[in-house]
């Protein structure tokens, strides 16, 4: 136990112990128990049974030895704590403050009596022990040499087997508790723990359980200067008694006696009971380090013996084989050193015509290269891709060289080749070789493009731009549903040449030889679109000012160099100057030739792809070979079952040309990129196109449709970029087709003097096509969009001259469901208007939504300012005229008629282009407008006449009835408003149809009606004359409007009126006319813009 580290283990404290001989241990029955050297001899033998259970084999331990005290010790826990310490030593003197004990202090302690025990009791134990320690204690000296222990121990008895397991049989029981304590365990040879346990056998008692020990001595920090735990282990004794204080009745010269202490703990001197408690733990564990030890010395002893018997065979081994090392020496002297130096020579002689063989075929590489090198540079690429395998197959060692005469002469046999690849020489000529092997593969790619491109620019340059026009419109048409005609020849691109494909076939064999496969494929992928860029720009005009500069400018000019900048924008100018027709022939020109030129490439990369697939087929030998020796026709079976290289890098060319050239890929990145050059282009351009004519814009926007088409049909991608340009361009155009439509309307209608114009042929022409427009599509307007048909002569046009109303000539009307029309000159060019928007979107159809609403914002313009120039007087400032007369209003109303009559055939085109377009709303809304517009017209005429009517009605009221007059004369009244009504029939005869004349007329009448009777009822008459001229007024207006249907019987009411009148007094008269008089003096005339004629 130490005061610094926790406890050890067993086998810690077996090391530095003493083991003790059992011969040195003396068993004096005289000894008692309880003398002091006890418990050092017990720490020895604890030290000693310790290391026999550790199976530490110790031959140089010390016997007899005395092991010092340790710091828990009773004896150096009495030192004072400096010299227990170890800090001072034990000579140091003590401090004044402490006093050590002296013999006084410390109490007797009382001894019990033990019983004497005769040594001859101890004889048969012995006996039965002896031979077992005495061969332990050999096995545990001789450990360091075990050959003459194992001599020493062999002729010794060895324990017999039963009276061991008579010495281990009581002990089997505790086997279970003796194991675990073995690191608390005593010495099993101390004298009075052999006592015991004889003891306790030959009473047949159980062993004592380690549960009977107090814990506290199994705590792994168990330290017994710890207070604590010294309490606890001696149970709170006194170590020291208190030394009596002396009192003041003491005499000095008395010696102090030291009395017992009052505190009722024992002294730890005096305790006895606590030492033989001490006693007792320590045999419990000695007793269950010899029921473990027992219970392991069988198996123990049992491998010492079979370790004796093996090294005994070790040692017959050993000299046995010194024996046969003896012979075999002997004739290795004799016999093998002889035998060896023959075959060394033969080895060598070996060696040394393979090392000449190897120079040989390394010679013929290094020739080989050179003549592969001197092929190259010549152009026979052929012949270097054989000299090249050949090097690679003598480098490898699979080429066999061919017997020469010699050695057929001398009978050796042919030479050997081997791999030399390793040879620290031909490091670095897997670069050369690498290096040659790219050079005949750039040869085949440079032919390899050649051919290809080539045949591509050839096959451009050929294709006519009419034969392709075609081909796009019979792909078109079909897409619309158009039958497949007849006789159908092959286009020029799917035509391929054999002695082209043979070429190519050649030529990817030798890539492929060469490894050179994916560059080539990636190099003619590169080149593909490279003349994707330079089809384009091949059509272009310049991107200089050189025609443009004198001679001294432009040589100036190019001495300093254009800037890429510089030369964008020159050929951006240039590309905005040139007219319609050269712009769409450069535009048709590149776009045939990207066609082209990608449905030549796809046919190219089929075939090649099918060249490809039929690489790893051998051809036809067409070269006869030349006789060989048998030796290498020997040679032929055993290469056939190798593999070939040449096939194998045939699949791997196979395998690249599939990963480049995929076709899909190549054709939409070509496509991709002329798309995108076409783009910059037409962005050029966009504000020219925007003014083009309808018929050349159509030209355009057809010739880009038929090429995004084409370009999907190839490629398989829409083209996204191109469709949205032209579609902003399509809608930039229609956006300014709309208004200059209105704006030629609006300058129209403000010019026109309103007059009856002749509806001729090319009038009638155009609105049998708005007519047929609305259940079939008009060829006229559809062919101008196809491109593809050979161009034809001028249109014919029956271009009359218009005829003014005014003129003699008959003015012919138009015609719509045997409705007669009347128009004026903008009416026609509203019509013409609207062609034009139907001839837009008859070839565009995708595009109404966006062309209907200029449509129909182009009516509600001519809607609105006919309205402006005919209900608003507008056209006497416009156009000049004097006023608005009734012929006015009829053409006005006419022409409202007539586009009320075309909007249903409007309407109905518009809804087969786009059945679900939600324009059909708009143009009933639009007829609304009109007819309301057409009905204000016609109140317009209404209002004027009751107007008119009533000054006259006013003018009748001044009249003196009875005032004399000449003959039988009309009152001016009733002749004005007669001509008037009679004029305002006949010019809505002449332009309106009847039933809107009724319809006009019909109000009219109603209110002469209306005014006429109320006026003649109150006219007084004082004479017989004023009543005639009465009647004569009311039998002319008969005469005169009674004819006119809506009349009725107005005159004959206003006649009756007459006649029931009755003559007045002269009295009576005078008042009433003077009422007359002041009632119609105000109103004398009405002033107005508008007039009946």
């Amino acid at each position: 136990m130490s005061s610094v580290s926790p406890r050890k283990s067993i086998d810690s404290i077996a090391s530095g112990a003493s083991t003790p001989s059992l011969s040195q241990q003396s068993f004096n029955p005289i000894e008692s128990p309880r003398f002091p050297q006890r418990y050092p001899l017990r720490r020895g033998s604890t030290a000693s049974s310790v290391a026999s259970i550790g199976g530490i084999l110790d031959s140089s331990s010390r016997h007899g030895s005395i092991a010092e005290s340790g710091q828990n010790a009773i004896s150096t826990l009495l030192q004072p704590p400096i010299v227990r310490t170890g800090l001072l030593p034990h000579t140091a003197v003590a401090s004044s403050g402490y006093k050590p004990p002296s013999s006084r202090d410390i109490p007797p302690v009382t001894l019990t009596n033990i019983p004497h025990v005769d040594s001859k009791a101890f004889a048969p134990y012995l006996s039965q022990v002896g031979s077992l320690y005495d061969v332990f204690q050999q096995a545990k000296e001789g450990s360091g040499d075990q050959e003459s222990q194992l001599a020493r121990g062999g002729g010794k008895a060895s324990p017999k087997p039963d009276e061991f397991e008579s010495l281990i049989s009581r002990s089997q029981e505790r086997r279970a508790s003796g194991v675990s304590t073995t690191s608390r365990a005593s010495s099993p040879y101390d004298t009075r723990g052999r006592r015991r346990s004889f003891a306790g056998r030959g009473r047949g008692h159980a062993i004592t359980p380690l549960s009977t020990i107090p814990p506290v001595y199994f705590e792994d920090d168990f330290h017994l200067e710890n207070p604590r735990t010294f309490d606890v282990v001696s149970e709170k004794s006194e170590v020291v008694t208190p030394p009596k204080t002396p009192s003041k009745d003491d005499r000095p010269d008395i010696p102090i006696v030291a009395e017992p202490p009052k505190t009722g703990r024992k002294a730890l001197a005096t305790n006895a009971i606590l030492q033989e408690k001490l006693s007792w733990y320590m045999d419990t564990v000695e007793i269950h380090l010899i029921s473990s030890i027992s219970t392991a010395s069988k198996s123990f002893f049992t491998a010492l013996g079979s370790l004796r018997e093996l090294h005994s065979e070790a040692a017959d081994s050993v000299k046995r084989i010194q024996v046969l090392r003896k012979d075999l020496q002997k004739i290795d002297r004799e016999m093998a050193l002889g035998g060896l130096k023959i075959v060394n020579l033969r080895r060598r002689r070996e060696n040394v015509r393979m090392l000449a063989d190897a120079v040989s075929q390394l010679r013929d590489v290094v020739q080989s290269v050179s003549r592969c090198e001197e092929l190259v540079e010549n152009g026979e690429i052929e012949q270097a891709a054989d000299g090249l395998e050949e090097v690679e197959r003598l480098m490898s060692g699979d080429f066999v060289v061919e017997r020469s005469s010699e050695d057929d002469e001398t009978g050796e046999q042919p030479r050997k080749a081997i791999d030399l690849r390793r040879l620290k020489a031909l490091e670095g000529a897997s670069e050369d070789l690498g290096q040659l092997r790219y050079r005949i593969g750039s040869g085949y790619e440079t032919r390899f493009l050649s051919d290809l491109l080539g045949d591509l620019r050839q096959h451009v340059e050929n294709a006519p731009l009419d034969s392709t026009l075609q081909r796009w419109g019979a792909s078109f048409q079909r897409q619309r549903g158009a039958q497949r005609s007849a006789a159908t020849t092959s286009p020029a691109y799917m035509s391929f040449d054999d002695e082209l494909r043979s070429r190519l076939r050649l030529h990817l064999t030798g890539l492929a030889r060469a490894h050179h496969t994916t560059p080539a494929a990636t190099s003619f992928k590169t080149a593909v679109l490279r003349e994707m860029k330079s089809l384009i720009r091949k059509h272009m005009p310049s991107s200089s000012d050189d025609d443009n500069e004198s001679m001294v400018s432009v040589s100036t000019h190019r001495s300093q160099g254009l800037s890429q900048q510089e030369k964008s924008s020159i050929l951006a100018r240039n590309l905005r100057a040139m007219d319609a027709e050269d712009a769409y022939n450069m535009v048709a020109q590149i776009y045939m030739g990207i066609s082209e030129s990608l449905r030549r490439l796809s046919v190219q990369v089929k075939v090649l792809l099918d060249i490809a697939s039929g690489l790893g087929n051998p051809p036809t030998p067409t070269i006869k070979s030349s006789p060989r020796s048998p030796a290498r026709k020997s040679t032929d079976s055993s290469e056939n079952l190798k593999p070939n290289p040449r096939l194998e890098a045939t699949v791997v060319a196979q395998d690249e040309i599939l990963q480049v050239l995929d076709m899909s890929s190549l054709l939409g990145q070509a496509v991709d990129i002329a798309q995108s050059q076409i783009n910059k282009v037409l962005k050029v351009r966009s504000e020219q196109t925007s003014q083009l004519p309808k018929e050349d814009f159509l030209k355009y926007f057809t010739l880009n449709r038929l090429f995004a088409d084409e370009c999907e049909a190839i490629s398989g991608r829409g083209g996204t970029a191109l469709k949205t340009l032209v579609g902003n361009q399509i809608k930039d155009y229609i956006n300014r087709f709309g208004d200059t439509q209105r704006h030629r309307i609006v300058e129209v209608m403000d010019a026109d003097r309103w007059d009856a114009k002749d509806f001729g042929d090319s009038e009638n022409a155009v609105l049998k096509r708005i007519l047929d427009a609305s259940t079939k599509d008009i060829e006229a307007w559809v062919e101008v969009s196809k491109i593809w048909l050979p161009p034809t002569d001028g249109n014919e046009k029956s271009d009359a001259a218009a005829v003014n109303g005014s003129g003699k000539d008959k003015v012919r009307s138009a015609v719509i469901d045997e409705q007669k029309y009347i128009l004026s000159e903008c009416a026609m060019a509203m019509m013409k208007s609207i062609e034009e928007f139907q001839f837009l979107m008859a070839n565009i159809p995708s595009m109404i939504q966006d062309i209907a609403p200029g449509l129909l914002e182009t009516l509600k313009l001519f809607n609105s300012r006919s309205s402006q120039l005919i209900l608003g007087a507008g056209a006497t400032r416009s156009a000049g005229l004097k006023n608005i007369t009734t012929k006015h209003l009829a053409l006005s109303s006419q022409a409202l008629s007539f586009i009320i009559a075309l909007v249903p055939y409007i309407r109905e085109f518009v809804r087969r282009h786009a059945p679900s377009s939600p324009l059909m709303g708009e143009f009933d809304k639009v007829k609304r407008l009109y007819q309301e517009h057409q009905s204000g017209i016609h109140e317009k005429l209404v209002d004027i006449m009751s107007s008119r009517s009533v000054i006259h009605v006013n003018a009748m009221k001044k009249i003196d009835w009875n005032a004399v007059t000449n003959g039988n004369t009309v009152s001016p009244y009733m002749e004005t408003l007669a001509k008037e009504t009679g004029t305002l029939h006949r010019v809505l005869s002449k332009h309106l149809p009847d039933m809107t004349v009724s319809m006009i007329m019909d109000p009219v009448f109603n209110s002469y009606r209306e005014q006429w009777t109320k006026a003649f009822e109150e006219v007084t008459i004082s004479s017989e004359s004023g009543k005639q001229r009465l009647q004569r007024d009311a039998e002319y207006f008969q005469s005169k409007l009674s004819k006119i249907d809506g009349f009725g019987n107005l005159g004959e009411r206003l006649l009756e009126l007459v006649k029931q009148k009755s003559i007045a007094t002269e009295a009576q008269e005078q008042p009433s006319t003077e009422a007359d008089t002041a009632k119609g003096s105000p109103k004398t005339s009405e002033d107005t813009k508008t007039s009946p004629a």
